[in-house]
């Protein structure tokens, strides 16, 4: 659901030269179907390593039903231009991130 509301307002992040890179641990294989199911436009990364996922730290246990799992939290970054973290999003509406970030953008 968050990354169909990257999809759904894709143009608007394109419009103010946004661009949208997702990531996950999925395989490849199983990455590109769901990025092909989902009509994303955007950039999604394969982390099977999670070496990046932890650098970001967002690679983190979880629990789940008394289950504990290591797994991807969600967390948003705006990079700038050079490269530099302009803004963390740690608390995430999945319905309306996307919005929420065109939002505060302006």
């Amino acid at each position: 659901m968050e990354g169909q509301g990257f999809r759904d307002e894709f143009q608007n992040f394109a419009d103010k030269n946004i661009e949208i890179i997702g990531c996950s641990a999925d395989p490849p294989k199983k990455q590109k179907k769901f990025v092909e199911k989902n009509d994303f436009q955007y950039t999604m990364l394969c982390d099977e390593s999670h070496d990046m996922l932890k650098a970001y730290g967002v690679w983190e246990k979880k629990k789940f039903m008394g289950r504990e799992y290591m797994g991807i939290t969600r967390l948003t970054y705006l990079i700038d231009e050079n490269g530099i973290i302009a803004g963390v999003y740690d608390k995430v509406a999945v319905k309306s991130h996307s919005k929420d970030i065109l939002n505060d953008l302006g």
